[in-house]
């Protein structure tokens, strides 16, 4: 009978004994540890870490057809990213288009998915036969190994970045058929269909940052694990830009990023996630859960809150963006915290070309994007673009393509 005063008396000088953190730390630890045992306890522990709020039952019906794909290691070269779209731009209104993640997945599939051995000229050398009319793309996926593999992986990840869309441009940019005899040549803005790169760099146009590639590093915080992300070094409030449109899934809090923020592709396919925002104002004011975003988007300002269960705290040493991008294959494998993340650092180094012009909004701590875009949400309609509008060839390589960026 003894035991149990002892034990309440243990507890008590236990939780005198240690901070809020320590307490958090440890109490992660064994969640990990016991994770076998309690499945559904260690699926909302995972959540936490990726910064997901817990997924209703009727989430599975939302997501994209399931797929075998487990893991996708990513790490296709921004040199090869760069000529792969350059093609894909330079042939969109010739008889033959290549599409730019069919050229890499077939050359993912002659590497074995290893960069490391990629050659210019390997790209060269097949888009120019097929070209030629030496060969056809078809003929070169059926002799590809594994071309169907590498074509989902990398599609999950660039399909959504490159189409159609409207683009705002000042009118002395803009080409002469656009422009009608009486409108000012010198001020203005006006809106062009273009085709081209539609997704921005998550920094905004004239702010400083430093990366490198960090992904899979160490981290201790509440227990041993990678660092599923990419870190990018920056000034607080340097305004956060949504890299591709689609939907606020997270927003708030969480004891590993601090103030972040998470957009789902409205494809359903990516998940963008936005960590360590800015303390007191993190996001832009109009955003909350369920919110429709636009790619080139201010959604928020870099920072260093977080490694804390205490909201608004700033406990990370060097103010920086986690950018994470998550491949959505199986909602319902995700749900169980078989999450597939991928290295975000070549394709960051792509998005350089697509910076967003930004200015700031005179009397607020907010800024927000100096040239609009518009495109076809295939949820709700969105922007759709007028039927008969065609692209305009090269468009896409012109620094006003992606509004300005």
């Amino acid at each position: 009978m003894k035991l149990f005063p002892h034990f309440i008396s243990h507890i008590s000088s236990f939780f005198h004994k240690h901070s809020q953190a320590v307490i958090w730390a440890e109490l992660a630890a064994l969640v990990f540890l016991f994770s076998g045992l309690f499945p559904a306890f260690h699926q909302k522990a995972l959540n936490v870490l990726s910064g997901r709020p817990l997924a209703s039952s009727s989430d599975a019906s939302k997501s994209p057809a399931k797929s075998s794909i487990k893991w996708v290691d990513f790490n296709v070269t921004a040199e090869a990213l760069n000529q792969a779209f350059r093609y894909d731009v330079d042939t969109v209104q010739s008889p033959i288009h290549l599409n730019w993640v069919d050229l890499l997945a077939l050359l993912g599939s002659r590497y074995g998915g290893d960069f490391s051995s990629y050659r210019p000229k390997d790209m060269e050398a097949m888009a120019e036969a097929v070209l030629k009319g030496e060969t056809t793309m078809d003929t070169l996926k059926e002799k590809s190994k594994n071309f169907d593999y590498y074509r989902e992986a990398y599609g999950a990840v660039l399909d959504g970045m490159v189409g159609v869309f409207k683009a705002e441009i000042p009118v002395s940019e803009a080409p002469p058929e656009y422009v009608s005899e009486n409108q000012d040549q010198d001020s203005g803005t006006i809106w062009v269909t273009k085709y081209g790169l539609k997704a921005f760099s998550p920094i905004a146009k004239g702010f400083p940052y430093n990366d490198y590639d960090d992904f899979g590093a160490a981290r201790s915080y509440g227990f041993k694990r990678q660092h599923l992300g990419h870190d990018m070094m920056g000034q607080v409030g340097t305004p956060i830009i949504a890299v591709e449109s689609g939907y606020v899934e997270a927003i708030g809090w969480n004891p590993y990023g601090g103030w972040r923020i998470g957009i789902r592709s409205l494809d359903q396919k990516r998940y963008y996630y936005y960590a360590h925002l800015r303390k007191n104002y993190p996001y832009q004011s109009n955003l909350s859960q369920g919110s429709y975003v636009q790619a080139g988007d201010v959604i928020g300002y870099l920072g260093r809150t977080g490694y804390s269960t205490t909201e608004n705290t700033n406990n990370i040493d060097t103010p920086h963006l986690h950018f994470g991008l998550e491949l959505i294959f199986d909602e319902a494998r995700r749900q169980e915290g078989k999450e597939v993340w991928i290295d975000c650092y070549g394709l960051i180094q792509f998005l350089e070309r697509s910076r967003c012009e930004t200015v700031k909004v005179e009397g607020t701590k907010e800024w927000i994007r100096v040239y609009g875009m518009k495109e076809a949400d295939p949820q709700r309609g969105g922007n759709p673009l007028e039927e008969g509008s065609s692209p305009e060839e090269g468009s896409s390589l012109a620094p006003s393509m992606t509004g300005g960026g």
